[in-house]
């Protein structure tokens, strides 16, 4: 990329951050061009769809969580790994305003969709649990993902301690502690 591009690139990102934090996964992208200092064509030329550019902004985000996950593989309770994990998903999407509609709403054509890189880094934490006894063989990481996005959604309001709360509810079920 020539440098007046990357530039335009990084300009777009940075005023599109801003614009999602206040307004939410759909802020206005021609508000975001003018804050870039950029035309509309030039924020379509670098991002042909609205979901490409909210990759773009939400990328450093996924890839904490991504190392998180490795961080977590070798966690001695696979289980607590990664409902661990789970939680944080869900006070990053919960936080971060936009991320979890995104993620549920994906399109289907994105390979490298934040959710397909979510699925990917969470899925050897599930399979440690599965191979431990804690997860039942026939829980899938998608539907996991989508269980704590769809908290994030609902507690978006209330913020990160409820959708820990939410999410620590959904792992352990509504049976009393031993029972």
């Amino acid at each position: 990329m020539r440098a007046d591009a990357q530039r335009n690139y990084s300009r777009i990102v940075s005023a599109a951050s801003a614009a999602i934090a206040r307004d939410g996964a759909d802020a206005s992208l021609e508000a975001i061009a003018r804050s870039a200092g950029v035309g509309s064509a030039t924020l379509h030329r670098h991002f042909p769809s609205r979901w490409s550019l909210l990759e773009a902004v939400f990328r450093d985000r996924i890839e904490g969580l991504c190392v998180r996950a490795e961080e977590l593989r070798t966690a001695p309770d696979a289980l607590e790994a990664l409902s661990t994990w789970l939680r944080e998903v869900a006070v990053y999407s919960t936080t971060t305003r936009g991320l979890a509609a995104s993620i549920l709403n994906a399109p289907a054509e994105e390979s490298d969709s934040c959710s397909t890189t979510l699925i990917s880094a969470g899925d050897p934490l599930r399979r440690r649990a599965v191979d431990e006894g804690s997860v039942r063989p026939d829980v899938a990481m998608a539907d996991l993902m989508t269980l704590v996005n769809a908290i994030s959604l609902a507690a978006q309001e209330a913020g990160a301690a409820e959708a820990e709360r939410l999410v620590t509810l959904a792992l352990e079920g509504v049976r009393p502690r031993g029972g």
